[in-house]
């Protein structure tokens, strides 16, 4: 009969023939080490995306429309690279979203941040 090992720490495994791990610990482990790249990179984005959205909330508190310096926004450590929707206006502007909170540039130095009410689908 052939002898086979965990493919997590090379033990010899005991039981059914298709038997891959010695035991749960080695399969978690397996697995956890293999998707720990995709996951590293997805838990980075989300921090990302969630500081994003407390500084908008920060700024907007309970206003639903607000006037900015992009310095104050960069100064805070808006990330503008990561965003989770875009909404085009009537009028041609791109709003950035994280979340539900939204930002369109008014010039160089200006951003006017909006709220968009939970569960509206409206667009802007």
């Amino acid at each position: 009969m052939e002898t086979r090992t965990c493919i997590a720490c090379n033990s010899t495994i005991r039981g059914r023939s298709d038997k891959r791990f010695c035991d749960d610990g080695c399969r978690s482990a397996y697995n956890n080490k293999l998707n720990s790249v995709p996951n590293n990179f997805v838990r980075d984005v989300n921090i990302i995306l969630r500081k994003n959205r407390r500084i908008l909330r920060e700024i907007l508190m309970e206003k639903q429309v607000g006037k900015v310096k992009r310095e104050q926004l960069l100064a805070m450590g808006l990330s503008f690279k990561y965003f989770t929707n875009a909404i085009e206006d009537a009028k041609g502007q791109i709003y950035w979203f994280v979340y539900e909170y939204g930002y369109v540039a008014l010039d160089e130095d200006f951003f006017l941040l909006v709220k968009q009410n939970i569960g509206d689908d409206a667009d802007m």
